[in-house]
C-alpha cells in the first residue's frame, strides 16, 4: 500500500449565501477506512466532492501528500452516489471509455479490464449491456471504474444507500476487500455499515465536524450500563414516580420500552425492580444494556 496523507484544512463551502460545509478540518492516512457520517443534508456529499476536486471550496484547502488535490487526481478514485452509465454500452466498453477519459492508454486498459471486473465480482459480464445490470452490479461497475487507474485513495459517496439488501451486502463485501490494499473514505448515513467496515469515523452536522474518533473509543467513552424495561401502557404512570427516586439519574421512553440510568447499577438495579413490583407494574422484560453506536449518534446529531 502506497504512503498517503490526506489533509483537509479549514474547508468552507457556501452556495448562494447558505453554508454547506463550515471550517472543516481532518486528516486521513494510509490504510485507514474512514466513514464520514451524518444525517441527510449535513454536508457529506458537498465535502466528498470537494475532496475529490469535483467542486471547489469557498475557503480552505485539500492536500494529498502535501500537494493541492487538483494536482493529485491520478491518486484518487471516485464513486458518486448514483453512478451514471450509458445503458447501451457493455461493461467492457464502459470501462474502456471511462479509462480513456482518465488518460489511460487503450493497450493498458485491454490488459486490466478483465482483472478489475473479476476483482469487483463482475467476471463474465464484459459483453453484457449495462441496461441489464441490477443496482448492485452498477454500483460494483462504478467501483471498477474508480479503481481502473490503481488509485491510492478511493472516495465513495453513499455507496450502498440506494441498494436493496442483496446489493448492499455485495458492495459491503467488496469494500471490505478493497480496503486491504487501498485507503478508503466513504460517506453514509447507515450506521451499521460504519460499524462493519470502518476503522474510524467522523460525524458531520450542519456542515461542521462534531466528532472524530474510532467506534471502540466512542463506545468506551459513552457506554453506560442501563436498565431496559418493557412494561404495559397501563403502567406508564409509574414512570413519573420512578423519575423522583434518589438513585435514578435519567429515564428515556420509546413506545413501551423504558430505559433507566441509575447510580451504582449493581446496588440499585434490584431496588428499581422491587419498586416496580411493589407498584404492581406488569413487567414484560427487564435487562441491562449498553448504548449502541446508533443511540450515541442520535444523541450527538439531535442534541449538539
Amino acid at each position: 500500500m502506497r504512503n498517503l496523507k490526506l489533509e483537509i484544512r479549514n474547508v468552507t463551502k457556501s452556495f448562494k449565501g447558505r453554508v454547506a460545509v463550515s471550517n472543516f478540518s481532518m486528516e486521513l492516512h494510509s490504510g485507514e477506512c474512514l466513514g464520514l457520517i451524518g444525517p441527510n443534508g449535513a454536508g457529506k456529499s458537498t465535502l466528498i466532492k470537494i475532496i475529490a476536486d469535483i467542486i471547489s471550496s469557498s475557503e480552505g484547502e485539500v492536500l494529498l501528500n502535501g500537494k493541492n488535490v487538483s494536482k493529485m487526481k491520478r491518486e484518487i478514485g471516485y464513486l458518486p452516489q448514483y453512478p451514471n452509465f450509458f445503458p447501451w454500452m457493455t461493461a467492457k466498453e464502459t470501462l474502456m471509455f471511462m479509462g480513456q477519459l482518465s488518460g489511460l492508454k487503450k493497450a493498458e486498459l485491454t490488459k486490466s479490464i478483465s482483472n478489475i471486473l473479476i476483482k469487483v465480482g463482475l467476471d463474465g459480464t464484459e459483453d453484457l449491456k449495462v441496461s441489464t445490470f441490477s443496482g448492485g452490479m452498477k454500483q460494483r461497475l462504478g467501483i471498477a471504474q474508480a479503481l481502473l487507474h490503481k488509485p491510492s485513495l478511493i472516495i465513495m459517496d453513499e455507496p450502498v444507500s440506494a441498494l436493496d439488501p442483496i446489493g448492499r451486502r455485495e458492495v459491503l463485501n467488496l469494500i471490505e476487500n478493497i480496503k486491504k490494499d487501498t485507503t478508503v473514505l466513504l460517506s453514509t448515513h447507515i450506521l451499521s455499515d460504519v460499524e462493519e467496515i470502518c476503522d474510524r469515523f467522523v460525524i458531520i452536522k450542519d456542515g461542521m465536524k462534531i466528532e472524530d474518533t474510532t467506534i471502540r473509543e466512542l463506545l468506551k467513552r459513552n457506554s453506560k450500563s442501563k436498565l431496559s424495561l418493557e412494561i404495559t401502557l397501563k403502567d406508564f404512570e409509574w414512570i413519573n414516580v420512578a423519575k423522583n427516586l434518589s438513585y435514578v439519574k435519567d429515564i428515556e421512553v420509546t413506545g413501551n420500552k423504558v430505559k433507566v440510568e441509575v447510580r451504582n447499577l449493581e446496588k440499585n438495579k434490584t431496588l428499581l425492580l422491587k419498586h416496580a413490583l411493589d407498584y404492581n407494574v406488569d413487567i414484560i422484560k427487564f435487562q441491562m444494556y449498553n448504548d449502541t453506536l446508533e443511540d450515541m449518534f442520535l444523541k450527538m446529531v439531535v442534541e449538539k
